[in-house]
């Protein structure tokens, strides 16, 4: 299986890269913010929880994100092969879904790390939320957003450099330029695992 991990912080073109990699490859797109946006809109009792948490920029507990994504896992047992967008965050949660996915007997491969200068990130989020409305797009969220990423977030960049699956991609790039060197790590990659 092609299990892969895009990382990155918030506005770095984790969605968009996602969707072009489900094109070429036939991943099935695992988007925790997604799942819990529509349990949000739905008004579900997990998405009047994981609101509160979301509204102020906080980070959802763990065994609910992983009850969640072991849902997920065995709806789609068929997949070729699972793409996580947004998750994990925290190196408890890359131990909880390395735990995860050995118990189905599968392993993350790659860990595509986009790296985005913090003024265009900055840029990029307060863009997309004029564009889509999106209530954690509001300047004092990102900064909110931007902090727990630093503090919480990428220290995995370290956890995954030393199981040998971290590929950092430069993320400033056209989205044709990131998306062609992350197709050169993920040919390499499905190349060597077959």
């Amino acid at each position: 299986m092609l299990n892969v991990i895009i990382f990155g912080p918030p506005g770095s073109g984790k969605g968009t890269q996602s969707e072009l990699i489900i094109a070429k490859y036939g991943l099935y797109h695992i988007s925790t913010g997604e799942i819990l946006r529509q349990e949000i809109k739905k008004q579900t009792e997990l998405g009047a929880v994981a609101d509160e948490y979301i509204k102020t920029g906080q980070l959802i507990p763990d065994e609910l994100i992983i009850k969640i994504l072991a849902d997920v896992l065995d709806a789609n047992l068929g997949a070729k092969g699972f793409i996580f967008d947004g998750f994990p965050r925290t190196i408890a949660q890359g131990k909880a879904l390395d735990q995860l996915l050995s118990e189905k007997n599968t392993s993350i491969i790659a860990v595509l790390n986009l790296a985005v200068d913090e003024e265009e990130l900055l840029n990029r989020l307060i863009k997309r939320g004029e564009e889509s409305g999106r209530t954690d797009d509001d300047p004092v969220v990102i900064q909110k957003r931007l902090e727990v990423y630093r503090n919480q977030t990428e220290p995995l960049k370290e956890f995954y450099k030393k199981k040998g699956k971290l590929f950092t991609i430069k993320g400033n790039n056209s989205i044709e330029d990131v998306f062609e060197k992350i197709a050169e790590v993920l040919d390499r990659l499905s190349f060597q695992a077959k």
